[in-house]
Formats: C-alpha cells, sequence, structure tokens
C-alpha cells in the first residue's frame, strides 16, 4: 500500500482545463478538499462489511425484533479469523453490524434486554464489538460499526423523541467503551412504531454526538456528513463521480427522487462540501449469512470486476461478507477473497523500469493542457490508473487518453472524472507514444499516470490457471508496468 500512497510524487503533471460544454465551469478559487480523515479512508480503498445478529440464525434478512435471545448462540465465533482475512486480502476496516433492524444488539447495553447478553453465547457474558475490535488491534485494522436507526423491538420506536434518546445512549455506549472508532454507519431505514407512528430521527444531534464522542471518525450516511452512499448496492459508482455535492440535495438519509440519486451517484463539479463516494455490495445474494447460498457466492474475477467499479470510478468499495451462524467466514467466501487479492496483486505488481521519456506537458489553452511521453521501443498497453492530487480538490472534467506507434494517434480511453483514482482498461495496444489531454473546471493541478500492459489483465483471467509462460515476467521491450 504503501507505493499506492506514494503514487503521486513520483508521477507527471500536467495541466487541466475546463469542460469543453462549459456545463461544468465553475468560479476560480479555492475548491473544497478532504480532511485528513476522508483522505486516509479513501486512500484504504477496502472496507469489509459484516452482516451478522440474530438473522444468521433465523435465516432471514429483516428480523421483526420478535426473536428470542437464546437463538444467538455462534459456538465457534473467531473474530480473529475474520481479521486475518480481512487483512491478507488487503482490506483495511471492517465494519460490524452491531444493531440491524431487529434491534438485537451485539454488544451487552444497559438499554435493552434483546441482546447477547441473554443468550446463551460466553454463558452471557460475550461481547461481538469487543472480540471485533480486539482481532482489529491485534491485526492492525481499522474499526467500523454500524447502529441500525430503526430498530424493531424497542417500543419507544415511533415516539419520536423518545427513541431519539433511546438511540443516542446506545450510540455512546458503542462510542465510549471500545476506544477509536474510525467509521460511524448510518443508514436511512425507517418504519412505523408499535404505536402507529413514524419515527422522526434527529440526525443533526446524532452526528453532532459521534463529533463529540470520536472527533476523528468519519461518518458515513446519504447524506454524509463525511461520506456519502454511491445510490445502489450494486457495487458499481457512476462513471462521472465528483466527490462535491451540493448538501441541500441530500438533506437527510433516505431521502428519494431523481435529483437525489443523481447526487448520490455523480456528485457535482458547483458542490461546495467535499463528500465522496463509498460503494457498498454483498459477496452474496445476501447480506446475511445463508447457507442456501454457499454456492452463490462471487468469485475472485467478480470481486475484481468490483473493484474497478468502485474504487477505479473514485469511491472506495464495502464488501459485505456475512459470518456463518458457527461465527466464521465460510470457506468459500474466503476462497474468493484469496484469488481477488492474487489477481489484485497480479495486475498491480511491482513496477519494473520502463524506460519511458516524458516529453512534459504543453498548454493548449486557458484551462486545457497534454502531457506525452515517449518509449524506447514499443510497448503493449491495455490498463491505465488515472488520478488526481486531490488534497488540492478534484477538478478534471474531461479526458482523452491516445496511443501512437509511430502513425496516426488512436483514442485509448477518454472519461470525465478522475479524482483520487480512475481505472480505465481498453483494448491491449501497442503504442510507442502515449498522450494525456485533460480539461478542468479550475487552476491546474498534478495529474499522474500509470500504464499496464495485458500480460496480467486479459491474458490470465483465472491466476492459478495461467501457464508458465504466461506469469514469467516480460522482457525489457514489454514492461509491465510504465510509471511517469
Amino acid at each position: 500500500m504503501t507505493t499506492r500512497r506514494d503514487f503521486l510524487s513520483a508521477l507527471a503533471c500536467a495541466l487541466i482545463a475546463r469542460r469543453r460544454s462549459g456545463s461544468w465551469l465553475v468560479a476560480p478559487g479555492p475548491r473544497p478538499h478532504p480532511s485528513a480523515a476522508q483522505l486516509e479512508w479513501q486512500r484504504d480503498e477496502l472496507a469489509m462489511f459484516l452482516h451478522f445478529g440474530v438473522n444468521s440464525f433465523t435465516d432471514r434478512e429483516w428480523g421483526d425484533g420478535r426473536e428470542d435471545p437464546a437463538i444467538f448462540n455462534p459456538r465457534q465465533l473467531d473474530a480473529r479469523q475474520w481479521a486475518r482475512v480481512a487483512r491478507a486480502a488487503g482490506f483495511r476496516t471492517l465494519i460490524l453490524t452491531a444493531k440491524h433492524h431487529d434491534g438485537f444488539c451485539l454488544w451487552p447495553t444497559k438499554t435493552t434486554t434483546h441482546s447477547v447478553a441473554r443468550s446463551p453465547w460466553r454463558n452471557g457474558h460475550g461481547d461481538v464489538v469487543r472480540e471485533l475490535v480486539d482481532a482489529c488491534r491485534a491485526e492492525q485494522l481499522k474499526v467500523g460499526l454500524y447502529l441500525s436507526p430503526w430498530d424493531r423491538h424497542e417500543p419507544s420506536y415511533g415516539d419520536s423523541d423518545r427513541y431519539n434518546a433511546f438511540y443516542r445512549t446506545q450510540l455512546t455506549e458503542l462510542l465510549t467503551q471500545y476506544g477509536v472508532i474510525h467509521e460511524v454507519w448510518f443508514d436511512g431505514a425507517n418504519g412505523e412504531g408499535p404505536n402507529g407512528r413514524k419515527q422522526v430521527y434527529d440526525w443533526p444531534r446524532t452526528w453532532a454526538l459521534v463529533r463529540q464522542l470520536q472527533r476523528n471518525a468519519v461518518i458515513f450516511s446519504d447524506a454524509g456528513p463525511d461520506i456519502r452512499w454511491i445510490g445502489n448496492e450494486h457495487g458499481v459508482a457512476g462513471e462521472t463521480n465528483w466527490s462535491t455535492v451540493n448538501p441541500s440535495v441530500v438533506p437527510y438519509p433516505g431521502a428519494t427522487g431523481d435529483g437525489v440519486m443523481r447526487m448520490l451517484q455523480e456528485g457535482d463539479p458547483n458542490g461546495t462540501v467535499w463528500r465522496p463516494g463509498e460503494t457498498d455490495v454483498s459477496i452474496r445474494p445476501g447480506w446475511f449469512y445463508h447457507a442456501a447460498e454457499d454456492t452463490r457466492v462471487k468469485t475472485g474475477d467478480e470481486l475484481v470486476e468490483l473493484y474497478f467499479t468502485s474504487v477505479g470510478r473514485n469511491s472506495k468499495l464495502l464488501l459485505n461478507v456475512p459470518p456463518t451462524r458457527e461465527g466464521k467466514l465460510h470457506d468459500r467466501d474466503v476462497a474468493s477473497l484469496e484469488a481477488m487479492r492474487r489477481r489484485l496483486t497480479a495486475i498491480f505488481g511491482e513496477t519494473p523500469p520502463g524506460g519511458a521519456r516524458p516529453n512534459g506537458w504543453r498548454v493548449t489553452g486557458q484551462r486545457r493542457g497534454v502531457l506525452e511521453i515517449e518509449y524506447r521501443r514499443p510497448v503493449t498497453v491495455s490498463l491505465a490508473d488515472l488520478r488526481e492530487d486531490v488534497t488540492r480538490g478534484q477538478i478534471v472534467s474531461h479526458y482523452e487518453l491516445a496511443g501512437s506507434n509511430g502513425g496516426a494517434w488512436t483514442t485509448l480511453s477518454r472519461g470525465t472524472t478522475i479524482g483520487y483514482r480512475k481505472l480505465d482498461r481498453f483494448t491491449p495496444t501497442r503504442v510507442r507514444r502515449v498522450r494525456l489531454t485533460i480539461e478542468a473546471v479550475n487552476a491546474a493541478q498534478p495529474v499522474g499516470i500509470a500504464l499496464y500492459s495485458t500480460l496480467n489483465l486479459t491474458d490470465c483471467r483465472t491466476l492459478p490457471s495461467c501457464t508458465t509462460s504466461q506469469r514469467q515476467s516480460p522482457d525489457a521491450s514489454s514492461p509491465r508496468v510504465f510509471e511517469l
């Protein structure tokens, strides 16, 4: 990860300019930019969601709050296994469903009897949150917690003021008893309470409480305030994806409408706040473990595809991997995660000398520029890794990458936003020169580019089946990676 995080410092600069159509033209001046916590959050790239609770034992996705706590008894629970698997696969954060919509709490809360304290697990003295936190500390991972606002067990739900106070008490327990929490995860789940009234959440006070108790934690929800939902649960961020948003369009978690969905998916180049998107998806069809889905686990190649459609589109991937009712990650899920890591390592491995000779950038307009690179001999490329220095904001609104092998220029890829990272795959092409043309909405900033060959991208779709000749290192005339 160090090489990736230091990526920009080793790359060339290019002038960037405004969108030709003018539809993304914004006033010059400082752009919104990430806080230190937001920047660290995005650089981690991968987080693992752990949906676990009474639903794991009832074989349901949504519980109704009437479950008997006695059913919760994960006899082989091993949070350290969760953390070891996550770390080996390249994940940097584990986020646990401390409470889902059924209201069952995975820690011995003082607010309700619907918790692990009334279960036979660990003789009623268990604490899943504690075991997760200890495992993450041991494996040097970050901790995130989800506390469902919807609680189908709690009688006060629907009596808005009473329930909001109850909810803040639960949140206070979680944020004061377990040390540093790095991400606090909220959604807009909302239903009718037992009194027939719809609950109205007090999000400003809830977020303020997080700021008070865990000031360095990032807060996720549809409406942020730090991280936004990407608008779907398919693992696909928008091809156009600004990390800036207009906060008035999505005023609270659970807001609906076409404008809301566009803002979640694409952001806004004119946005006044920095709120990058998190892309969540499950490794299985469901979010909780179901034995019937053991044969429907996403493959390593499918997980790599999700990496490209999330991290590769200026987002972060939050992949759900639900523990079984025994309390361990299933072997098939683990195998897919291992395959994903092997695949990504093969694609983005160490960078041998590429022999690139940058010709520098030249100004071609008020806010437009071109960067050209020339190689000593023709090379084959099929993947471009583009990055902005987002510490100064996000401004690229259009780009085009072209290649030439001595003749006419051929378009390799084109797109709109880049942001933290944009990964473009294209037909393997033999080139001697590469040209990156960039336009933007504001003043010029450095942009980074790395090019990768086809060797580990298309010739070797399933890594274990590669032949020896396919896996061997390319010679100097066909380097795998080129950094500028």
